[in-house]
């Protein structure tokens, strides 16, 4: 299996290399790995979905 770095995968979909840190140490990256102290990602992985931005439900009250 070929694998990224932490920069490669932040360069890849266009965030920062600390929020894919935060993806890969929640387990968010299926099949990320650490070795030697550095999180190497399958080439293959997706982005995960960021839980942080929630999608407007035109039924709510938020403004």
């Amino acid at each position: 299996m070929d694998y990224m770095t932490l920069k490669e995968a932040a360069e890849k979909w266009g965030v920062t290399p600390r929020r894919v840190n935060y993806y890969c140490a929640g387990g968010r990256i299926p099949g990320a790995v650490k070795m030697a102290g550095v999180w190497l990602l399958p080439k293959t992985a997706e982005k995960p979905i960021d839980g942080r931005r929630r999608k407007h439900d035109e039924n709510s009250n938020m403004r």
